[in-house]
């Protein structure tokens, strides 16, 4: 065998990614692992068993990442780095998140079994909270680790029990003490499903992620007059429902109505006192929207301001709008891209440029190191769901690029 033609064991791949699925198994073939919690600890501690058996060095930080680094022949050489994390939503599915994980355990186990080494070290990484359900915000592992995050503020964040983080990270035994980062990685690779449909619906085994959508999320407070539903005409109402569906429909306007469509999302409207009987005085939205470019979302922001105001005048309300969050566009490094790419011409994988529509540590790690990111297509495009679902031989189709393209920045042994 070849460098060229080797390829990670699709078999043991699968059957690890089954057997993990009984930390957190909900019974309904999704999981509920949240971070930090007794099923959390589980898996990191049997990940931890795994990499160890195979030689390499465990370290945790402050914040539970788990570094497990396998030597390589020159001991100058920075790491290369891949992972992902392995934690999941309430009711989440069996592959976001731990398919790069395991992923990247795979790509080890490839190497020992063929007696492969690399001169730079290859490190396996397990970002801690990626998903942010227990505790607010994602991102929180890599974000702590890079200094975007101070160390004191994440350990004293809780959960809606009152559970702070610093307190689960010792009741799990993941209080690590490794320095926190930016460690000197000499790259950081991500496999993660796409998570949409794209990839299927293509007919796409690889998708080569070039970045990462910038995120503006906004609330929106639409401020009518209440009354009885019985007794005031419709046309002398000031409606703040009515009002909100309108400014719902201008939204998806405004996000379609140009060359590259945005994609906004309104995920949540309250009516304050509601009752079936009365008219709404006022109504909360929030808003998520979503683009490459910074320009097309700053475009958006100012077509909002002009849509809110054509809906108040049109309704006799007042619509007001702030930003809560912004997340810059991410452009990962042309040379990871490209390793992405050249891997899975190599490995013969129908592949597709594409941009991430979701955040991930990688998005948060490209600020600090030359950073790239495999998908892989999850059936449906459905994710965040206990009935998430991939093939077989599209997990290790994304493992085998993923094993490539860190031999390619990681080099082989003379």
């Amino acid at each position: 065998m070849t460098l060229d033609t080797l390829r990670t064991d699709a078999d043991r791949l699968w059957a690890t990614l089954s057997e993990t699925a009984r930390f957190g198994a909900t019974g309904r073939g999704g999981l509920a692992r949240l971070a930090l919690g007794p099923a959390d600890g589980q898996v990191r501690d049997w990940l931890v068993a795994e990499a160890t058996a195979l030689g390499c060095t465990v370290q945790v930080d402050p914040i539970g990442n788990i570094f497990a680094t396998r030597a390589g022949s020159d001991p100058g050489r920075a790491p290369v780095a891949c992972g992902s994390h392995l934690d999941t939503q309430p009711t989440g599915g069996r592959f976001d998140g731990i398919l790069g994980v395991l992923a990247g355990l795979e790509v080890l186990r490839t190497l020992a079994r063929h007696d492969v080494a690399t001169a730079a070290p290859i490190t396996l990484i397990n970002w801690t909270n990626e998903e942010g359900s227990r505790f607010a915000p994602g991102l929180i592992g890599s974000s702590v680790h890079l200094g975007l995050l101070d160390l004191e503020t994440a350990l004293a964040l809780h959960d809606g029990d009152g559970a702070t983080m610093g307190g689960c990270l010792a009741e799990i035994g993941y209080a690590g003490s490794a320095p926190l980062g930016p460690w000197d990685f000499d790259s950081y690779f991500e496999l993660h499903i796409e998570q949409g449909p794209v990839l299927e619906a293509g007919g796409l085994t690889i998708g080569v992620v070039t970045g990462a959508q910038g995120m503006r999320w906004y609330d929106i407070a639409v401020k009518g007059a209440g009354g009885h539903a019985g007794t005031v005409p419709m046309a002398l109402r000031h409606d703040a429902m009515v009002a909100a569906a309108d400014l719902v429909g201008r939204i998806r306007t405004l996000a379609t109505a140009r060359n590259r469509p945005a994609v906004a999302t309104v995920g949540r409207i309250e009516i304050p006192g509601a009752s079936r009987n009365t008219i709404p005085a006022s109504a909360l939205l929030t808003l998520d929207v979503r683009h490459p470019e910074a320009e097309t979302l700053d475009a958006i922001e100012a077509g909002l301001a002009e849509v809110a105001s054509q809906v108040g005048e049109a309704h006799g309300v007042r619509v007001e709008f702030g930003r809560v969050s912004n997340s810059p566009p991410v452009a990962f490094d042309p040379t990871c891209v490209g390793a992405v790419r050249t891997a899975a011409l190599r490995c013969g994988y129908r592949h597709a440029d594409i941009v991430s529509g979701a955040g991930h540590d990688a998005c948060a790690v490209a600020g600090f190191l030359p950073t790239g990111m495999i998908f892989v297509p999850c059936k449906d495009g459905v994710s965040h769901q206990e009935h998430e679902d991939m093939t077989r031989e599209d997990a290790a189709a994304g493992a085998d690029v993923l094993l490539h393209a860190v031999l390619a920045r990681a080099g082989v042994a003379a």
